[in-house]
């Protein structure tokens, strides 16, 4: 199985979003590395992470521009049930689920990261955008219409339906 390292190719050069994926990628080697009787907990730890990681950023993007049913947020909404599935799952124990889970993330997480969060990173970055107090301090950068893109705020309404496409290949593969 292969193991994900935090590394500077996941690194966004956005402290609380780096902070937070940081955290996602240590959880995630406690799953990988955690005996059957410690698995079952180890994953709700990372479900329970993973639920704040991606509330977080789903609440940036609606505070910069993007649409509430954007394909970002969409793929977090999907991920999140997997994984919410697999801890049922792992609570009746098919450890094997979660661990076949745990390696599908580490590939999914990699590219989401350097693809979706990189655009959100930039964007947040072009606005001007605190993470801490919310605040937009560039408001006259912010989009014209909803972003229903994944990330890059040039995005049009068309790419939303040719990612949702991409986002529920990638979810059956998890």
């Amino acid at each position: 199985m292969a193991t994900l390292e935090w590394s500077d190719e996941l690194a966004l050069d956005m402290a609380a979003m780096d902070d937070t994926h940081q955290e996602f990628v240590d959880l995630l080697a406690v799953v990988e590395e955690a005996p059957d009787a410690e698995l079952p907990a180890a994953w709700r730890a990372l479900v329970e992470h993973t639920d704040g990681h991606f509330g977080q950023e789903d609440r940036w993007m609606v505070s910069t521009g993007f649409a509430p049913d954007n394909c970002h947020s969409l793929q977090h909404r999907v991920v999140l049930q997997i994984m919410r599935e697999g801890a049922e799952r792992g609570a009746q124990g098919e450890l094997h689920v979660i661990r076949g889970m745990a390696a599908e993330l580490v590939t999914w997480f990699t590219h989401h990261a350097q693809t979706m969060d990189a655009a959100l990173a930039k964007h947040l970055q072009d606005v001007n955008f605190d993470p801490a107090s919310g605040v937009v301090y560039l408001p006259q950068s912010l989009p014209q219409a909803p972003i229903h893109g994944c990330g890059g705020a040039c995005s049009t309404g068309d790419d939303h339906v040719e990612q949702q496409t991409r986002t529920e290949q990638v979810a059956s593969s998890l």
